[in-house]
């Protein structure tokens, strides 16, 4: 069913605007000190513990073993472990590895408070293997589209940060031993704003130092996704890189995803929702962000954070109650609602993927390179896509200056060879000389 692998090593707007003043926000910042206690406790009638919810899914992934299986990965830095767990769906498991299938990454409970997300997780599992269903939804349309995709769930990347919220810290995101997941990421980590605060933004020593990212990014390079959303609450939002800067990246690819992002917030938001990059929506930056990883340097083509709920109303200091809904008809609605979003959101996504596919394969069917491509513009590609610890194309310099010294040396030798061969033949005859 699963293995064990062992790796050594986010209302209305007016709402929305009190939140982006006053309000920790879940994946971009958090601004307020959230040390006191809330007053508002886990509703343990609505949501799953950790252990207990991570068992639901493993049931499920039992029932269903042709279409899901599921892993469990560990992963450990300077006496600090870390477990997470990633369910893979397919509709057919032999096709896991198809290359013809989009692959959509999705990782919940990156912030340990934000406990509605990895519920959403399993209900979005739940529709995967049809033991729940979608109203209003073709169901051939539902199996056509599935039929196309593997999908990789992280329902809890987290989970010691979340087992400190279940044990009474209901305003901890961050991880068991006290950094923030998505502040760790290399794509400009480690940058304080003015109103930086280490209780809430602390970056860790080093990009990946946690286990948990470690652990994510390793999944990335290997599933190599299409798609890629992190799922947050604290607000109502759908984002698209840059957390980092006030822009969103150039060029059509970037603005048919803030299209599709419009539309979702047409059809499942009501308006509701932010749209636009998360630096520059919210107002403020955040540094060293999963998505802007993901979009910038594992190269995943269409990145995205979803801001699932937000109450703006709720203290500060209330956690619990300002990323999560706290009563029955809410809960229903977020999980209902968002479901359905990703669903749509696969639906719109593979669409614009088949007409990227369709232009790129009509006008570069040719697999050959020329060299200079290949320099300026091929080999730094897969170095971002893998992002490996050189530039290949530095690489390539360092291989053409080693060539050139060992040319330089050789032509050396060579002419001292010949002069020492000179000089033989000019001694005989120096030396039978008479003045």
């Amino acid at each position: 069913m699963g293995s064990r692998r062992d790796f050594s090593l986010s209302s209305t707007p007016s709402l929305l605007v009190i939140l982006f003043c006053f309000g920790p926000f879940s994946h971009i910042n958090a601004k307020v000190n959230l040390t006191g206690p809330s007053s508002t406790p886990i509703n343990r009638d609505l949501y799953h513990t950790s252990d207990t919810l991570m068992e639901q899914i493993k049931a499920l992934v039992h029932r269903h073993p042709d279409k899901l299986y599921m892993e469990t990965f560990r992963s450990k830095n300077k006496g600090y472990h870390a477990d997470m767990t990633v369910v893979t769906y397919c509709r057919n498991r032999k096709q896991i590895d198809d290359k013809s299938k989009y692959r959509i990454l999705l990782s919940f409970g990156q912030h340990g408070r934000e406990l509605i997300t990895s519920e959403l997780a399993l209900r979005i599992l739940s529709i995967l293997s049809k033991e729940q269903s979608l109203p209003n939804v073709d169901p051939l349309s539902l199996h056509n589209l599935f039929e196309r995709l593997v999908i990789k769930v992280v329902p809890m990347e987290n989970m010691n940060g979340r087992e400190l919220v279940e044990a009474g810290d209901l305003c901890e995101r961050r991880n068991g031993r006290g950094v923030d997941l998505n502040r760790n990421w290399s794509v400009d980590w480690g940058k304080k704003e003015k109103d930086y605060d280490p209780y809430e933004e602390n970056p860790g020593t080093a990009p990946f130092s946690e286990p948990e990212t470690q652990m994510m990014r390793k999944l990335c390079l290997s599933f190599e996704p299409h798609i890629w959303i992190n799922v947050h609450s604290g607000m109502e939002a759908l984002f698209m890189p840059y957390d980092h800067k006030n822009t969103t990246p150039d060029g059509l690819p970037s603005y048919r995803m803030k299209l599709m992002l419009q539309r979702l917030n047409h059809l499942h938001c009501k308006g509701r929702c932010l749209v636009g990059s998360g630096g520059g929506s919210v107002g403020y930056l955040a540094h060293g962000t999963a998505t802007d990883y993901m979009f910038d340097v594992a190269r995943v083509p269409m990145a995205f954070t979803f801001e699932i709920y937000g109450d703006g109303t709720a203290s500060a200091k209330d956690c619990f109650k300002m990323f999560n809904p706290v009563d029955q008809t809410t809960f229903n609605r977020v999980l209902n609602d968002w479901s359905a979003a990703f669903i749509t959101m696969f639906n719109i996504s593979t669409h614009e993927l088949d007409e990227l596919r369709s232009n790129t394969t009509a006008s570069n069917l040719d697999k050959f390179v020329s060299i200079d491509d290949y320099l300026n513009g091929y080999l730094m590609d897969r170095r971002s896509r893998y992002e490996k610890k050189m530039e290949v194309l530095d690489l390539g310099m360092q291989e053409i200056r080693t060539y050139f010294r060992l040319f330089f040396l050789s032509s050396v030798l060579l002419l001292l060879m010949f002069c020492c061969r000179i000089s033989k033949r000019i001694r005989p005859i120096i030396s039978g000389t008479t003045f």
